[in-house]
Formats: structure tokens, C-alpha cells, sequence
């Protein structure tokens, strides 16, 4: 009886290795990236290659975040991080005009979002306007957060904005 039930163990477990090997399903294969991870990371990319000083580079990956950020909206719309992220890749690239309106899309959806809220006074600055700024970090004031520093330091002047 043991022996019986120990073949039929073998044959399960050799059966059920040989179908399982190339199926998706596998607990070890590895989870797609949604178009919004693929940004993120590009972004990450981008902003090493900026502190580089590799701007060609830096603006080939804002480039690419920008279109997944865009595939990612339009799949998923109105999400903040992602209407954040386009505002920043719009912005590095040029474009504060629109980079602007992906701020207030977001801050539409979620007044309080630190990063929206950060790279908006940020861009205000950019644009010489600084009381614009001032209302954005006034909003990040009790966040106790590294943004609301980083904010109040390019407002202050006392350290350059790479955005």
C-alpha cells in the first residue's frame, strides 16, 4: 500500500513538473511592468544621467517616460502620480505651459499631493512666479516632508532648481 502510494507521488510530481515548465502561470516567472513602472524607472534613469551632466541622454529616457506616461493615462486615467509625472516630464522637456496643466489636472484629484505641489512651486519659480510658489509651499508646510525643504530652498534661492 505505502509503495503504491509512493509511485503515484513520483508520477504526480513528474507529470505535473513537465506541464507546468513553460506555463505563464509559473509562481517564479516574473510580473509585467505596467507602462507607469517603465516611466518611473525611466525617470530615475533620466535624472542620474541630468546629474551627470549627460543632458542627451537625460532627455532620450524624459522622451520615453513621457509617451508610457501617456499610454499609461490613457489607459488609466486621472490618476495623480501619473498626471505628476507627466507634468514633470513635460517641464524637463521644455513645455511648462503643459507641464502646468498635468500639475492642476492632478491637483483636481489630490490638492494635497506633495509631489505635485513640490514641482509646481518649482516650475513657479522657473517662471518668475515666485508668490505662486509660495502658495504651493505653504500647502507642503505641515508635510514634514524632504519636499517641502527642497521647495522653500529653490524659493529661498539658496539652492538651484534641476527641474
Amino acid at each position: 500500500m505505502i509503495k503504491k502510494i509512493f509511485v503515484i507521488l513520483i508520477f504526480t510530481l513528474f507529470t505535473t513538473n513537465s506541464f507546468s515548465a513553460g506555463s505563464s502561470s509559473d509562481s517564479t516567472s516574473t510580473k509585467v511592468k505596467s507602462n507607469y513602472d517603465k516611466a518611473v524607472e525611466s525617470i530615475k534613469f533620466a535624472k542620474k544621467y541630468e546629474a551627470k551632466g549627460k543632458l542627451e541622454k537625460a532627455k532620450k529616457r524624459y522622451v520615453k517616460a513621457q509617451k508610457l506616461l501617456l499610454k499609461s493615462n490613457s489607459e488609466k486615467p486621472n490618476k495623480a502620480d501619473t498626471l505628476n509625472y507627466l507634468g514633470f516630464t513635460t517641464r524637463k522637456l521644455g513645455d511648462y505651459e503643459n507641464g502646468e496643466k498635468y500639475y492642476l489636472q492632478g491637483l483636481e484629484i489630490e490638492p494635497n499631493h506633495i509631489g505635485i505641489n513640490e514641482y509646481l512651486g518649482e516650475l513657479y519659480v522657473a517662471t518668475n512666479r515666485l508668490n505662486l510658489a509660495k502658495e504651493r509651499l505653504k500647502i507642503l508646510e505641515n508635510c514634514n516632508c524632504k519636499e517641502y525643504t527642497q521647495l522653500k530652498e529653490v524659493i529661498e534661492g539658496t539652492k538651484k532648481s534641476k527641474y
